[in-house]
């Protein structure tokens, strides 16, 4: 589709979507007046709903989608463009990069960004090498997808480490988490009201379940980040 509009010579049709139609009247003059007509914008829409219809009826090479707008937000028409029979290529427009917007927007499908405030070589180089192929993340999108991928990992660790524990039974797990902060057998054994020789064979049934030692059941605790048993 876009690889044959740079084949052929024909200019890589674009699709502006913002519900200011000042950035959407900009956006269109920037292409137009400035690509040396290698772009040319075809159509404009203010929402992601009229977006979606106008890609279906004109097939445009590429979309730049705005994100907050009426009638769904951009990450969701963007989802739904891509699953067109004959999918866009999608640009996010925006001026700034909200948490998880970037992490978001390339589940959706998006190939990258555009700043509104890019320079307009730089935004039609970026529409170009969308249509090669290319991803278009500009550093501050790199930067907010690596800070969105380290925020959900400890999340996703401690997840795991639930689940793991979620396997014990209820007595095994008071005593996983009772040994996980430093007491004996025996002071497990009084804050469970049972006998030193049961909270032994608590510890290790979970142990033998979970395939872990003490020492490393501890780090498993440590890392599910649960509150005390029997407070």
């Amino acid at each position: 589709m876009t690889a044959d509009s740079s084949a052929s010579g024909r200019p890589i049709t674009v699709s502006v979507v913002d519900d200011d139609p000042m950035i959407c009247q900009a956006m269109s003059m920037i292409l137009n007046d400035y690509s040396g007509g290698r772009v040319t914008v075809v159509s404009t829409s203010g929402n992601g709903r009229d977006a979606v219809e106008q890609a279906r009826a004109e097939h445009p090479d590429v979309v730049l989608m705005d994100i907050a707008m009426p009638g769904g937000d951009g990450i969701e028409a963007t989802a739904r463009l891509r699953r067109l029979p004959d999918p866009p290529h999608v640009l996010i427009l925006t001026s700034l990069s909200p948490k998880d917007t970037v992490e978001r927007a390339a589940e959706a499908g998006a190939e990258g960004f555009v700043s509104k405030t890019d320079a307009p070589e730089e935004i039609i180089d970026r529409i170009i090498g969308a249509c090669e192929g290319r991803p278009q993340y500009n550093p501050a999108s790199q930067r907010q997808l690596l800070a969105d991928l380290h925020a959900h990992r400890p999340l996703t660790r401690r997840d795991e480490a639930r689940a793991l524990l979620d396997t014990l039974s209820e007595r095994e797990r008071q005593a996983v988490l009772l040994a996980a902060e430093g007491l004996t057998n025996q002071e497990i054994a009084e804050r469970m009201f049972t006998s030193e020789r049961t909270a032994k064979a608590h510890l290790s049934s979970a142990s033998e379940k979970l395939c872990m030692s003490r020492v490393q059941i501890a780090q498993l605790v440590g890392r599910a980040d649960l509150p005390s048993p029997l407070d």
